[in-house]
């Protein structure tokens, strides 16, 4: 099975050759793939060339939408689920604002991460999504509403869908390349957001590679106790060493950070929790998006009230940390990551199949160090090299890259 969304342009030309096409046949291949072409449809290559496709096996779109439900409120929020080549399933949300079409991405079927609010994790972790087929969700959901790569209907990404990005780190790499090129969709790293539950050397990583994405943190608790009892990766890495590596990050990017914080009953909700979040974050330049629990059949938690919501915003603000309630999007249709995906795992209609898993190597020594400030991170760091010929600028004493 070869997915053609998986290479670059210059790859496939390499690819390609032995089937003793033209170079440019191969343009208007991918021209037609990155607008959500397929073979039934009228591409403009020969059909000869088509043939020679199928009999080799390559996949034009890895993402066929299953089910799109949209919300019956004003906001318009549609819900995706996407069938897989294999037979696994996939969801994406598709959220619309004043300034463009945001749509929630996943990068994994499935998720390792197993955070206790989140319903990604209920069935375990299956695999890897391949580039293209992270690629292939953003392709499928523009041609969903009519558009094109020049239209781009989407205009702005959260990989916020199922999986842990920063686990599927190789892919993300080649995504964020080839979303943001000439040949593909051309989209800006200012529209792009990169969610993490929090691997320091991984975010320090995404920090080099010169994509300066808005960074968002799953950190949903204010101490180390509380996170390692709702996020099983605390158990690894330290708020603080988490911090240091987010500050990294924002020396390298000039990118403020986004700190995600859903509120729960009971376990995070308290004035002491707001006080000791606005401790840990005091020298992070960040904004809170504080979150109310979606609650998810099979996991006992439960949402605070409105009212305790806000009295946890108005703490966080009397404290000095910029934090707002985040608006509510697509309650009606089970918008929130993985619920859908369970609801057809649990109806039968979908057996997954399930691929053996290799234990995560022990981390690195040089990993944890206790950082005080940016400047002082920074200066600690070795001289990085140059990468993708991005130019750099002067930044506190130091290189940045634009």
């Amino acid at each position: 099975m070869n997915i053609l969304l998986d290479y670059e342009k210059n790859e496939l030309y390499t690819m390609l050759e032995p089937l003793g096409e033209k170079k440019f046949r191969v343009d208007q291949l991918v021209n037609a793939i990155y607008n959500g072409k397929d073979y039934e449809d009228n591409i403009n290559v020969p059909a000869g060339f088509l043939d020679k496709l199928k009999a080799y096996e390559y996949i034009l779109q890895p993402i066929k939408i299953r089910k799109a439900i949209e919300s019956k409120g004003k906001d318009k929020t549609v819900k995706f689920l996407y069938d897989l080549p294999d037979g696994n399933i996939i969801e994406g949300v598709l959220m619309r604002y004043a300034f463009g079409n945001t749509l929630c991405v996943s990068t994994q079927v499935g998720c390792k991460m197993n955070c206790a609010f989140c319903a990604s994790g209920l069935n375990g972790f299956v695999r890897n999504l391949s580039v293209g087929e992270i690629l292939g969700q953003v392709i499928a959901v523009n041609r969903y509403l009519g558009g094109s790569v020049k239209d781009r209907e989407v205009t702005n990404i959260v990989l916020m869908g199922s999986g842990e990005p920063l686990d599927n780190f190789d892919n993300l790499k080649k995504f964020l390349k080839v979303l943001t090129s000439d040949d593909c969709l051309n989209m800006s790293v200012r529209n792009i957001s990169v969610s993490t539950c929090g691997i320091p050397s991984k975010i320090e990583e995404l920090a080099d590679l010169g994509y300066a994405v808005t960074l968002c943190l799953s950190l949903h608790a204010s101490n180390d106790a509380i996170r390692r009892e709702i996020m099983p990766i605390a158990r690894r890495y330290s708020i603080s060493e988490v911090v240091d590596a987010l500050k990294y990050y924002y020396t390298m990017t000039n990118r403020r950070i986004i700190i995600e914080y859903t509120l729960i009953e009971g376990v995070n909700n308290s004035f002491k929790c707001a006080k000791e979040l606005s401790e840990v974050l005091k020298d992070l330049p960040c904004h809170v998006n504080l979150i109310k629990l979606n609650e998810v059949e099979g996991r006992d938690l439960k949402a605070p009230t409105v009212d305790s919501c806000k009295k946890f915003v108005d703490t966080l603000n009397r404290f000095g940390v910029s934090a707002t309630m985040r608006r509510v999007l697509g309650d009606d249709i089970e918008g929130a990551c993985g619920q859908l995906r369970n609801k057809e795992l649990s109806n039968g209609q979908v057996v997954e199949r399930k691929i053996a898993v290799t234990a995560r190597p022990k981390p690195n020594s040089n990993t944890k160090r206790k950082v005080k400030d940016v400047s002082q991170l920074i200066s600690n760091k070795s001289e990085r090299k140059e990468i993708s010929g991005k130019p750099r600028r002067q930044y506190a004493g130091k290189t940045k890259r634009r």
